[in-house]
């Protein structure tokens, strides 16, 4: 089967499922039509999701995929002749010539069987040379394939590389240059940071990530700029199957990374595992200056990571009608940590050196329940799901300063920080199809989080303290959906009662308690099989973190503590994006345009020390209310049979009003001060692939980012160039791939501000660094139907609450 063949009638026709409906609509005189049903061969069940690729003279015109119930229909055909091909992995391709004239403008081939074919690789969970993206109704999903994977070792790495999607030095993520996205995990929610999580994901393990910037009422409403979804490799298929990966990176010290996907289904009964770690030091420098008294500060940063991540789970199929699942999912970080801060003034004799060893140990646990119900009613289901996670973490701290200055003692001091966070979730979903044309979801939400932080310490100047946050969430929501010819559309509304308690050494800290509601909207417009329109509205919350609100510091330095504040405020956001997908003839063209309206923006903030004025408090505060609006645009275009681009642009632009700090000459003090910027950020990628062979390829990347002016500091552009090849051998079972990132070394994070001191500075990480992967499948098992692809995917698209 022909890579090639797939991945352009895939792109040429992503959305002629969306045709297979019982109206035919008119076509134009001088055009024709060819439809079907493909089944198998041995069963006689319908085969959804076949490749169907129409031909003439060898070259490919158009095509399509069939739909679930196995159907297909390629629409506005030159009256000519043509070739047919059906094309499935662990089938015999099928070839039909069709003659479309005046006389028999529109063909109806009926039934076509397809045969096992047992010369073909079967079993084994194709990965895709390179990545694709798909533009759905409510998100975009970008296919990870081979050229994503080669990118580098976790999920953090390859972030950067989809469209939207930015990744500081920190790990932190942003979506159209906003951090506050919820991240899940097949769909679920993760009690560990974000950032820290996407760093213990090996990227051999991602097998698709969904972008949803708008989402409907039946998603939970956190997240200002959407919702970052990792689905993970699960296969299906008969018999035994696993796919193993390893990684080694070259910086200034190597880094290892392996990962092993296995199933095993016999029956009733599938089996599948997910294992991958993480091994190495990573190295960051940086400097901050201060220009109101010459000082500079110096980092040198060295983190020994390792990390696992392990999932086991299994899916009992009762029947037809009725499923059980059961999964796992642990992660484990033992880290130690090295922190060097020198502070050099002009006059040497003040000059300091500070250094921090961390010492940390994190686990996380996740365990789920899912039921699925199949009514006799086509399409109606019903989704049960109970999930609970346990995270605990474990951090000594270590801190000794040293002075220039002979007459000033060296000191020291230990922190001791204790987390222990449980998340219960019990989540229902029921959709049901009221008839060909319209569609009811109504689902209920129970969550409960508690938290407990205890933090110790040897320095008199500080306190020990107990940190309490416990949140109830209690929801229900309810959409309903038309679809006609060429127009969709969805209302829906979730209703939320939030709770939250927060104590400080037994005293109330925060707390509040209201009922609110989210409503969404969403209209299609699809004017042809190959243009849809979409405008879609929704509300949505970001509530305060725990890190965001924990009084207890996070790190610490000479000159900045780190501290959440109790007392911050949920920030609400009313947003509205209009997108336009095109298929062409050679691929797929992706824009949108957005504008938000938000309230009591959460930013970071830095102000002086009240015990110490030349000291900083990096904390968290409340903005008043700001808009943003931006756009974007994609294009996955084929420019011939060797090589394809991927261009992408995405821009933002937020109007923050805030509180600064400012000195007061005049009382030589610092107030609070409004202040008001415009924030607009630009980022550009550019992917190209190029095949150099059947078995050798390489890829070309490109990436910038401009500065941006906050109203604390402004950042510094960034840019770079990847390049990199793969090399596939033993029938496409194995490939070995390299990639050098960062070829020029030109990735800095620079920044600037005046506010509350005068200071410029600029950290560095390991951006340049070679990637050596290597990945083998192997596996004795059949390719199943596919028409189980949504219970048996880890993702309900079709569920609420948490997906």
């Amino acid at each position: 089967m022909k890579l090639k063949s797939i991945l352009i009638c895939f792109f040429g026709t992503l959305f002629s499922m969306q045709a297979q409906t019982s109206v035919k609509p008119s076509l134009p005189e001088n055009s024709g039509s060819v439809s079907g049903k493909v089944i198998d061969k041995k069963s006689n069940e319908a085969l959804s999701y076949v490749n169907i690729v129409l031909k003439e003279e060898n070259k490919v015109i158009t095509g399509g995929i069939t739909s679930d119930k196995g159907t297909f229909s390629l629409k506005n055909l030159a009256l000519k002749k043509y070739t047919l091909e059906v094309q499935f992995i662990g089938y015999k391709t099928v070839s039909k010539i069709i003659s479309l004239t005046s006389e028999e403008k529109n063909i109806n081939l009926n039934t076509i069987s397809l045969e096992e074919d047992a010369i073909q690789l079967k079993g084994l969970e194709i990965v895709a040379e390179r990545s694709t993206i798909e533009q759905k109704i409510d998100r975009k999903v970008i296919n990870v394939g081979k050229d994503l994977t080669t990118a580098g070792a976790t999920a953090s790495e390859i972030m950067n590389n989809i469209p939207s999607v930015n990744v500081d030095q920190d790990g932190k993520i942003s979506l159209r240059g906003n951090e506050n996205v919820r991240v899940l995990v097949d769909g679920r929610p993760s009690n560990i940071d974000a950032a820290q999580l996407l760093k213990q994901i090996p990227s051999a393990s991602i097998k698709k990530i969904e972008l949803i910037t708008n989402p409907s009422a039946k998603y939970n409403p956190e997240g200002m700029s959407g919702i970052i979804n990792i689905v993970l490799h699960k296969n299906a298929n008969d018999g035994f199957n696993a796919s193993v990966n390893t990684g080694l990176t070259f910086a200034k010290t190597p880094k290892i990374s392996n990962s092993i996907n296995m199933n095993y289904r016999t029956g009733k009964v599938n089996f599948f595992s997910t294992y991958g770690n993480n091994f190495g030091k990573k190295f960051n420098e940086g400097h901050i200056a201060r220009l109101d008294d010459n000082s500079n500060q110096l980092f040198d940063i060295v983190n020994d990571n390792k990390s696992h991540l392990f999932k086991i789970g299994m899916d009992y199929y009762i029947n037809d009608k009725n499923t059980l699942s059961v999964y796992t999912n642990q992660n484990k970080l033992v880290g130690d940590g090295i922190v060097d801060v020198s502070i050099l003034y002009p006059n040497s004799s003040q000059n300091l050196l500070q250094n921090s060893k961390y010492f940390t140990n994190n686990t996380d646990g996740t365990y789920n329940l899912a039921f699925k119900h199949l009514t006799k009613k086509e399409g109606e289901t019903l989704d049960l799901e109970i999930n609970n996670s346990i995270y605990s973490q474990g951090q000594n701290a270590y801190f000794q300063t040293i002075f220039n200055n002979p007459s000033i003692p060296t000191s020291s001091y230990m922190d001791n920080l204790g987390q222990k966070r449980k998340n219960y979730t019990v989540n229902l979903d029921y959709v049901n199809p009221l008839n060909k044309n319209s569609k009811l979801e109504l689902g209920a939400e129970s969550r409960i989080v508690r938290t407990e932080n205890n933090y110790i310490t040897s320095n008199s100047s500080l306190s020990n303290s107990n940190y309490t946050y416990d949140l109830d969430i209690y929801s229900a929501y309810a959409t309903f959906g038309q679809k006609f010819k060429k127009i969709g559309y969805q209302l829906g509304s979730r209703f939320e009662s939030y709770r939250v308690n927060a104590k400080l050494n037994g005293a109330t800290a925060y707390k509040d308690d209201y009922i609110t509601m989210y409503p969404s909207a969403s209209i299609t417009y699809s004017p042809t099989d190959k243009n849809q329109f979409q405008i879609s509205y929704s509300r949505r919350v970001d509530r305060p973190s725990l890190e965001q609100t924990m009084p207890i510091r996070k790190f610490s330095t000479p000159r900045v503590t780190s501290i959440g504040n109790p007392e911050l405020q949920p920030q609400f956001t009313n947003s509205v994006e209009l997108n336009y997908t095109k298929t062409i003839a050679k691929g797929t063209f992706s824009t949108g345009v957005f504008v938000r309206s938000i309230h009591s923006e959460i930013n970071q903030i830095l102000y002086p020390d009240p015990q110490n004025q030349d000291k900083q408090i990096m904390s968290f505060g409340n903005f008043s209310s700001n808009t943003a609006y931006g756009f974007e645009g994609s294009l996955n275009y084929r420019i011939n049979n060797w090589w394809d681009i991927q261009p992408a642009i995405d821009f933002s632009n937020i109007r923050q009003k805030g509180l600064v700090s400012v000195l007061n000459p005049s009382t030589n003090s610092f107030d609070f001060v409004s202040k008001e910027v415009n924030a607009a950020a630009f980022n550009a990628r550019f992917n190209s692939n190029f095949k150099a062979t059947k078995s050798l390829r390489f890829l070309l990347f490109g990436f910038y980012r401009s500065g941006v002016d906050g109203v604390q500091f402004n950042g510094k552009e960034m840019y770079k160039i990847d390049a990199g090849g793969r090399y596939s051998f033993l029938k496409d079972k194995a490939t070995l791939s390299v990639r050098v990132n960062d070829i020029f070394d030109t990735m800095k994070a620079g920044f600037d501000g005046l506010n509350p001191y005068p200071q410029v500075g600029q950290f560095t990480w390991e951006s340049q660094s070679v990637f050596v992967g290597f990945n083998y499948m192997f596996g004795a098992g059949k390719n199943r139907s596919l028409q189980r692809k949504q219970r048996d995917n880890n993702t309900k698209q079709d569920g609420g609450g948490l997906f």
